[in-house]
């Protein structure tokens, strides 16, 4: 017995020495982490079919350099849903600067006043300029060099239609701690895009190092504020998952670790809508192994 005790004294004595390697529990507790991956599942479903989500998304139209006719008939530069006035007005493209000209008796709406011309201002300044037209509302994007609208559909049937999203079951074995090995200095890495021409650029720290079931593995993160964004894609990509990979989001913890949650990797913009614009994953973010956790593929019409 006094044997016992004295070879527990020696483990607990090692355990607690200040050069021992511990490392602290990632999940405390299975049913209450189960638990909020299902909530943070049901607030991504409310997210999506919220106003400023990605289900209402109608329409992206590209601008020409110049004057361009909007409205839903089919003579119009720039051919809006049927919703829409058959002959709104104008857009005028002059460099960087888009001026709106209103038909007669059609009724736009900035803010709570209905107009008859204005500057808009795109999504990349401040004050970008919103515009309403029934249940349609609008903004002019710009991409690069490109201008454009982004419009949505506040009625928009695909909203109604995504009651879920389907997902992997829950698995604590893709929920790793990573460790970064920065770079000298942080290197800007520019990704492919949908839209033909248009790149966009992040800054990324270093390298992300961790293991998956024992495999090591490495992830190129952008920097997020005080965390970091992932554009991945594994060997479920075009499978499983969604074809131009998933995104994911990590915070460090209180303890300063770096976890890395696959259990919340999640589809971007473009798998629900044909009119969003989203990153690719870079090729050093393909991952070689399987990541059977987050969510998959989902079908839209």
């Amino acid at each position: 017995m006094h044997k016992h005790i004295f070879y527990f004294l020696t483990l607990l004595f090692i355990l607690l020495s200040p050069g021992c390697n511990q490392t602290l529990p990632i999940i405390e507790d299975e049913v209450a982490y189960a638990e909020s991956i299902s909530e943070w599942q049901h607030t991504r479903v409310e997210r999506l079919k919220s106003k400023t989500g990605w289900l209402n998304l109608a329409g992206l139209f590209w601008l020409e350099e110049g004057e361009n006719s909007f409205g839903s008939d089919p003579s119009n530069d720039v051919i809006f849903p049927e919703k829409a006035a058959a002959f709104s007005g104008t857009l005028t493209l002059t460099g960087e600067k888009v001026f709106m000209q209103v038909t007669n008796e059609v009724k736009i709406g900035i803010g709570d006043s209905l107009v008859t011309e204005a500057n808009l201002v795109h999504d990349q300044a401040k004050n970008t300029t919103r515009l309403r037209q029934g249940d349609l509302a609008w903004y002019i994007i710009k991409r690069g060099e490109k201008y454009g609208i982004r419009m949505r559909d506040y009625k928009h049937p695909r909203i109604d239609e995504l009651d879920h999203i389907p997902t992997y079951p829950v698995n604590t074995d893709y929920v790793v701690e990573a460790t970064l090995k920065p770079f000298e200095k942080p290197r800007t890495m520019v990704v492919a895009t949908p839209v033909e021409g248009f790149t966009e650029s992040y800054e990324c720290p270093g390298e992300l190092h961790f293991k998956i079931k024992g495999e090591p593995l490495v992830l190129y993160p952008f920097s997020s504020g005080e965390g970091y964004f992932f554009v991945i894609a594994d060997e479920t990509t075009g499978m499983d998952t969604y074809g131009a990979g998933r995104f994911m989001y990590s915070m460090p913890d209180s303890t300063e670790r770096i976890i890395l949650d696959f259990n919340k990797a999640y589809n971007p913009p473009c798998a629900f809508s044909p009119y969003a614009t989203c990153p690719m994953p870079p090729k050093e973010n393909f991952l070689p192994i399987a990541i059977e956790a987050g969510e998959k593929s989902v079908h839209m019409d």
